[in-house]
Formats: C-alpha cells, structure tokens, sequence
C-alpha cells in the first residue's frame, strides 16, 4: 500500500460511487466496490488507481465501428461485484472525455493524470476507449520521476494488430508509431513487444516497419498452451529488461467468443487463459505498472462477455500486484 498525500487531478468527468452486491459487513464479504473511493482530495493511502478515457475518436478515424468510448463505464460495472482474497483500497479519479475530435488534447489530458499516480508508487489502470488510449498512457509515463531518471521504460501489448499504421492524424492504429517517434525525439529507442499478433490482420509493410523498429512479437498461432515455455521466456525478458512497465491490453486479442464486443472480433485470438497467465506474470514482478484496457464496445457485446473477460484481467493483475508488494 502506497501513503500518498492528496493529488491534484483534473479530469473532465468525476468518479461516480460504484455499486455492487452486498453480502454484509466483513473482510470475507469485501468486493471491489467496497475498495473504491472517489473521494480525489483524500490522501489515501491506495493500492490501485483507475482513470477513463471516454474516447472513440482514434476507432472513428481508423475505419472502425464506433461505441468505444462507453467501456470504462462497462468495465466499472463489470469489476464492482467482483469478490476480493484480500482487503485493498483503489482510487477512482474519474474520466478523461474526448469530445469535438479533439484526440490530441486528450491525450496530454490523460497523460497529466496518470503520471502523478504513478510517481506516487500506485498501480494504474487506463479504462479504454479505442486503443489511441495507449499513447495518452505513454505521455503519462514519460512524464515520470522513474522514467525522467533513466528508468528502462517497456512496453508489451497483448494484440493481434501492431497498431504502428503511418497516418497523418493519430488514432487507434498509430498509437505506438507515435510511441517510437516521441522516442526518437528523446534519444532513446522505444523497446515495444506484442503477444497475439494476427498475420492477417497486419500486412506486409506493418511487419516491415515492425522490424525496422526493432519491435519484438509471438504471433497468436504460438500463443497456445503447447507454446506456454515460450510466451514465459517472451514475458520474463521483458520484465527482466525494464523498470517501469506498461502493459497495454486490447480485447481484441481474445478469440471472438470471449470477446465479441470489439470493433474487431478475433478469427483466432489467444485464449483467455494465457492472456490471463502473461497478464499475471506482469503483476507479480511487482514493478512500476500501468495498464490501459481498450477496445471495448459495449453496443457489440454479448451477455456483457468482453466487459467481464477485461474486468477479470484487472482483477488477477491489480490482486497479483497487491499480493506481491505486500508480501515483499
């Protein structure tokens, strides 16, 4: 648990309470929107802090099918009722919203609010929106003590898109070109991996500028069970090689039965245990972390499937990081 003294935090929306089942008063009864405040100007301390990004914008101007911008809401509502192994705290500091097509300014937004909640030593996780949320992410971390320091900055997304598309205006097919180049202006070299890449979901010239930039990846056909050894030593090496981590998650690398509520569905995917399983992983290293979930459209989904599937993966990394630092 990180003591922090208050934060001054600008969002455009504020925290709402979240709600949930009940059983009665009682560690053994806590879920997580027991362990949520919203309360921003309180101290804390707090093991966990989420912020939204309400923004469809970056799926609009990539071609995509809209309603993105609904998730964080349907992520909250799927985590609250959630049953916690142990008692926690998490802040709740509300909403980014990407309103007008003002992409770019949301992102400068995001990232004000995400830096100082990590400099404060507290897991951060990026409710999504389209996955433009993964570049607002990144201002955030390079804005950092850690990261202004020197520290080695990582970055694994769990995707079966590289989303390194070279277009003129940002959106949710750029935002880890954008990474790189901002990289570069730095003097440094981004180090980007991904788990799950999809061959026909990525062409020719995304591949090519993969390699180019260095960038490291497992294609979803080597991600199964059978592959287990290899997505450990792919996962182990990044987090051995970096010391403040950012571990970017769009739903769309579940097949499309776990997550049918994506602008686009998986043929193939990575089953929900070994995203489960890196996701864990991540978290039990116990170094700095932020986590953006993206892509999650609740107008497609089925039975609320991708809100829960993005909700439990929260819920192992945020509980697995927990878990670690206390015992450490």
């Amino acid at each position: 648990m990180s003591a922090v003294a208050a934060i001054e935090l600008t969002v455009d929306a504020a925290p709402e309470r979240w709600h949930g089942r009940d059983d009665g008063p009682g560690t053994e009864h806590l879920r997580w929107h027991h362990a949520i405040s919203t309360d921003t100007g309180a101290p804390g301390p707090w093991d966990a802090a989420f912020v939204g990004f309400r923004s469809d914008e970056g799926v609009r101007r990539n071609k995509g099918r809209q309603g993105a911008a609904n998730g964080p809401r349907e992520l909250r509502a799927a985590l609250a009722p959630m049953a916690l192994p142990a008692p926690l705290t998490a802040l709740d500091a509300g909403d980014i919203e990407v309103t007008d097509g003002e992409l770019e300014s949301g992102h400068h937004r995001l990232g004000r609010v995400v830096g100082p909640l990590v400099d404060r030593g507290v897991p951060v996780v990026v409710l999504g929106g389209g996955h433009e949320v993964a570049y607002g992410t990144y201002l955030g971390l390079v804005s950092t003590r850690a990261v202004q320091a020197g520290g080695r900055l990582g970055v694994l997304n769990l995707d079966a898109h590289f989303d390194l598309r070279d277009d003129v205006r940002a959106s949710s097919g750029t935002p880890f070109l954008q990474m790189a180049r901002s990289e570069e202006r730095r003097g440094h070299r981004l180090d980007y991996r991904v788990l799950g890449v999809s061959q026909p979901s990525n062409t020719a010239h995304l591949f090519r500028t993969a390699d180019r930039l260095g960038v490291r990846y497992l294609p979803d056909t080597e991600c199964g069970v059978l592959n287990l050894p290899a997505v450990d030593a792919f996962t182990d090496e990044f987090i051995d090689s970096h010391d403040v981590l950012h571990l970017s998650i769009d739903l769309d690398v579940l097949p499309a039965a776990v997550a049918p509520g994506v602008s686009a569905p998986a043929a193939h995917g990575v089953q929900m245990e070994i995203v489960e399983h890196v996701c864990a992983r991540v978290a039990a290293g116990g170094k700095p972390l932020v986590v953006d979930v993206a892509e999650l459209n609740p107008d497609l989904d089925t039975d609320h499937r991708t809100a829960r599937a993005g909700a439990r993966l929260i819920h192992r990394i945020l509980t697995t990081h927990h878990a670690r630092t206390t015992k450490a």
